[in-house]
Order: structure tokens, then sequence, then C-alpha cells
């Protein structure tokens, strides 16, 4: 009998111990407790980091699952309604709930007290209105735009068109300009401009389901920048958060970036404390 071929009682017992495996996982099963079943079917945390290198610039790459994972926005200490300003401090607040940060970053432009510059909504409160002129600075370079953040989807939205037809947020940051429009790079990007910052933004997939939360590692331009969500990530949308200024906060990658001044408004992601981080 040649080595490539099995007899055929071989075959039959190598079936039999298949099928009693089955039946032993079906049995054990039956026997779970509910909770036990409930733990086994509950969908861990789809929120997780990684290095990313691309054009021979390095990047931070977040990603989220809208429909699983709970992407948050910070601005205030509900206590004392001064601005959280900090990772730190919203880490402390998340600690009380029994929570904490899977990944963060500086979530949208604000005036020099940290008030945002656009709209600005917490567990579906808005605490800032829309704006949608044109106006001086990144912001103002229209067509700005809207993360919005339902429960189960994450969408960026083109100001004007979120003012015709806003949907319910519970959770929104506006900020400018867009990066990718419908899959095109904003029109005014120029791919050798010499403006160059750190720079950090979020990019939503098509149909919702997916967000992308992205930081450079070193000055790059918009025009760059913006590739990176176009043609790596495959989002359909993406919003310019900031530059400067820009932080992230990722446990999992044993960093959290400080800075001299406070923040204004924070995104992230928001899992149970006990939660393993990727």
């Amino acid at each position: 009998m040649s080595r490539g071929r099995v007899a055929p009682w071989g075959l039959c017992r190598v079936l039999r111990v298949f099928l009693r495996g089955i039946e032993a996982r079906l049995r054990a099963a039956v026997l779970l407790p509910p909770l036990a079943l409930l733990l086994l079917a509950a969908p861990a945390s789809a929120a997780s980091c990684r290095a990313l290198t691309v054009e021979g610039a390095d990047y931070t790459l977040c990603e989220a699952d809208a429909a699983r994972d709970n992407i948050r926005l910070f601005l205030n200490d509900p206590d004392t309604g001064t601005p959280l300003g900090s990772f730190a401090n919203v880490e402390r607040l998340l600690e009380a709930e029994g929570k904490r940060l899977a990944f963060a970053m500086n979530g949208g432009m604000y005036h020099p007290d940290r008030r945002p510059v656009g709209l600005h909504v917490e567990a579906g409160r808005e605490l800032a209105p829309l704006v949608t002129r044109a106006g001086p600075g990144n912001f103002g370079m229209l067509p700005n735009g809207v993360l919005c953040v339902t429960d189960t989807r994450a969408r960026v939205i083109e100001s004007r068109q979120f003012a015709r037809n806003a949907p319910a947020c519970r959770h929104a940051t506006q900020s400018g300009p867009m990066l990718v429009i419908d899959g095109a790079l904003h029109p005014r990007f120029i791919a050798d401009s010499d403006s160059r910052f750190v720079r950090n933004g979020v990019g939503t997939s098509a149909d919702g389901r997916r967000a992308w939360f992205l930081i450079s590692e070193a000055p790059v331009n918009f025009h760059r920048f913006a590739r990176v969500f176009r043609d790596h990530t495959g989002a359909a949308n993406a919003l310019y958060l900031d530059g400067k200024v820009s932080r992230l906060h990722a446990p999992a990658l044993g960093r959290s970036d400080q800075g001299f001044l406070p923040l204004g408004p924070i995104l992230g992601v928001v899992v149970d404390a006990g939660a393993p981080l990727d």
C-alpha cells in the first residue's frame, strides 16, 4: 500500500472519531449554564491599534467596529463642568464606571478655552452647534464634516449634507477639512505642498460599520495624509481632526502622548476595565 492512500477501514475509523468529537462538543454545550453560553457567544471588542508605513512615512492606525465597539466623545467633567483636557482625566472618569479606554485621540478643533469650534454631541446631548459657513483656517476649508456615531454605525458626513438631513447621533464631532469625500480627495489639497504637520483624522466605511483613527508619526501634508485613508484603509469618507496638537492614547502599545496644552474634545473607544487590549 502506498503512503498516499488510506485503507477503507482506516477511513471509517477516522470518521467515527470525528463524529464522536462533534457529539461530545454538543453534549458539553447542552450542559453549560445559560450565563456561560452567553459569555461564549458575546463578541469581543474589535478595537485595536497597529503601526503602519505608507510611502515611506510612519503612522499608527487604530480600528473599531461601530456595531460592536463603544465609540464615545468626552469634553467636560460631569461633576465640575470643567474640560477634562487629558487622557488621564478621561481614564479616571471611566474608572468609576468600571470602564477604560481601548484607545483615544484628540477629537476635533477647539477654542483657547477648549470649547469645540463646531458641532459637539455627547450621549445625544448637543453641547455646541453645527457651523456650515466658510471661514479661516483648516476648519473653514469647505467642505468640512461631521463624525456621527449611532448605536450601530459611525459615518463621516459633509457638514451641509448633515444640516439638510441630520441623523440622530449618540456622539458627534465636527471638524475640517474633509480628507476624503465619497472616495475622492479634498479638491484643495496639493500633492507637493510644503505645509507639513503631525496630523490625525478619522475615516469610515461606506456601510458605516468600520471606523479608522489615524495619526502620523512625523509631519506630512494634507494630500499625503488623506491618501492613507483613500488608498490603504478603503475609507469612503474621512475627516481631519487636527494637527500640531495631535495625540494618541493607546495602552496596548504602551503609549499615551503628553503635551504642554490641555485638549478639547477627546474621541475614543471604551471597553470594560477587565477587557484584554489588542
